[in-house]
């Protein structure tokens, strides 16, 4: 499957879409005026415990306090595959026998935490004590003391070449786990990755010691050098940008990390905008879209609220050619592969609910069911899935690393607040009227000025102006309407006037 990363940057954003076959799989955005926390380190202090929550809230500088867990405490081992010879020979603790929260810290306490998870609407950062310094082959953990692989290096000789290197490279402190990326590499490629995190982390700790909390200690990669680390592999073909100077950036980069896939950069040449030119520019307006349109004829209405998002499939113009089962079942396949794009484009993450066609045979919702879990294996994101009820249901988590799409791209709308609607023209017509009443019992003027918005004008003076001359014979006033252009459609103005 070729695999490719395209670059946008300008003076206030930089953008990068991962193509896989040509098709924009997932994008990502910094803008200069944001900052991105996920990454960086910072030397804290921690505000409250809660032993309720067993969790405790850390000033690290940010306009929120952070937020860390009591797992993130205790030993935290992540999606890695332990070396047997150096698991540990003790069982995993039980909650009640775990260590609490206040056992482990206290207000005022000094604490060196990375943030796992950046601000996200009303949520502060939630950050871990669990210290990881990633780098292009492995990942140093100064806090842990073991040796992992990644899981998805399959070969055993290999598995045990990389550890052997790890083991006669690795500093007095830490453990390391190895990375996909470092499958094939030199001894000579992963020592330099070695060193140089170890380096860093010293680095860390110096700053540490010197510089009172809350302070910035250690800033993570921009979005591009991060994603050129954690993305570029083998099978990437090749990287495009389109400014000279992050060209340059990144080829200096790729030639220290990477220099076996220098050949792979490349800088744009075209007329048009990159990401016009790749047609991703058309993908992002789509994802922002609440109703995508299946090739059948059928379509998705995606809600995304504070809460969950839910995906909501439909037969729309699609009949099928055969029986009822056989349509809704040809519609869920194909919107099962529909909806994992658009979880990764979109970035979806926390509770989804997938609401799909109700299909009446067992065997039918087993197929959507293995074909949603196939798809799901190309998302690089954690996914949990529960099984298809019989009503069609299906609730999942994705995680959740940083805002969506629709969240990074688009703001609250001021005139319907965030519900996705606004009252009727009619509506606000007969607010109009009952507004007028209350004002007329108490005023001595014989006017009433009532200022709305063009759209609410015309319905006053059309089918609803005899309900407005019903009303002028009932309070003994006369009503004065006025269109005021710079109010929202559901925003309405009335006061007395004097002759």
């Amino acid at each position: 499957m070729a695999k490719e990363l395209i670059v946008n940057v300008t003076s206030k954003e930089k953008r990068v879409a991962y193509l896989e076959n040509n098709v924009v799989c997932e994008v990502y955005y910094e803008r200069a005026k944001e900052v991105a926390y996920v990454g960086n380190i910072y030397k804290g202090k921690v505000q409250r415990v809660l032993p309720g929550m067993q969790a405790a809230f850390v000033e690290i500088g940010m306009e929120k306090a952070a937020f860390l867990y009591v797992s993130d405490v205790n030993e935290e081992l992540g999606d890695i595959d332990a070396n047997d010879e150096e698991k540990e020979a003790k069982p995993r603790k039980r909650w009640r026998d775990r260590q609490q929260i206040q056992d482990l810290l206290r207000p005022g306490q000094e604490v060196l935490v990375q943030v796992a998870r950046g601000p996200i609407s009303t949520k502060g950062a939630r950050v871990t004590s669990h210290i990881s310094l990633p780098g292009r082959s492995v990942v140093y953990m100064p806090t842990w003391d073991k040796i992992g692989t990644s899981r998805r290096i399959g070969d055993d000789e290999e598995r045990r070449r990389l550890r052997d290197i790890i083991r006669s490279y690795r500093p007095d402190e830490g453990g390391f786990i190895v990375r996909t990326a470092s499958e094939g590499l030199s001894e000579e490629m992963i020592k330099g990755d070695i060193e140089y995190l170890s380096t860093t982390w010293k680095e860390i700790l110096d700053k540490t010691g010197r510089v009172p909390a809350p302070a910035l200690i250690h800033t993570e990669l921009d979005i591009v050098l991060r994603l050129l680390r954690d993305l570029f592999s083998f099978e990437i073909e090749r990287i495009v940008i389109d400014d000279r100077e992050e060209f340059e950036n990144i080829l200096a980069f790729v030639k220290r990390f990477m220099p076996h896939v220098e050949h792979t950069v490349e800088f744009y040449r075209g007329k048009d905008p990159i990401f016009d030119h790749y047609g991703i520019e058309t993908e992002i307006n789509r994802a922002l879209g609440s109703k995508v349109w299946l090739k059948s004829g059928g379509y998705l209405i995606i809600d995304q609220t504070e809460a969950l998002t839910t995906i909501d499939v439909n037969t729309g113009r699609f009949v099928g050619r055969s029986n009822l089962e056989d349509t809704i079942l040809k519609t869920n396949l194909e919107a099962v592969q529909e909806i994992v794009y658009q979880l990764r484009i979109r970035n979806l993450g926390g509770i989804i609910i997938l609401d799909f066609i109700d299909m009446e045979r067992r065997s039918s919702r087993e197929r959507v069911y293995s074909a949603l879990r196939e798809a799901l294996r190309r998302d690089r994101s954690k996914t949990t899935l529960s099984r298809i009820t019989e009503l069609g249901l299906i609730e999942m988590t994705r995680k959740r690393t940083h805002e969506s799409l629709a969240r990074v791209l688009c703001e609250g709308c001021s005139v319907c607040e965030g519900r996705g609607y606004i009252k009727s023209r009619t509506t606000v017509c007969y607010e109009i009227f009952r507004q007028l009443q209350r004002e007329a019992q108490n005023m001595d003027e014989s006017k009433l000025l009532v200022r709305v918005h063009p759209s609410v004008y015309e319905v006053l003076n059309d089918e609803e102006r005899d309900g407005l001359i019903a009303l002028e014979k009932k309070i003994y006033k006369k009503i004065v309407v006025e269109s005021v252009d710079n109010f929202n459609p559901e925003h309405f103005e009335v006061k007395a006037i004097r002759d």
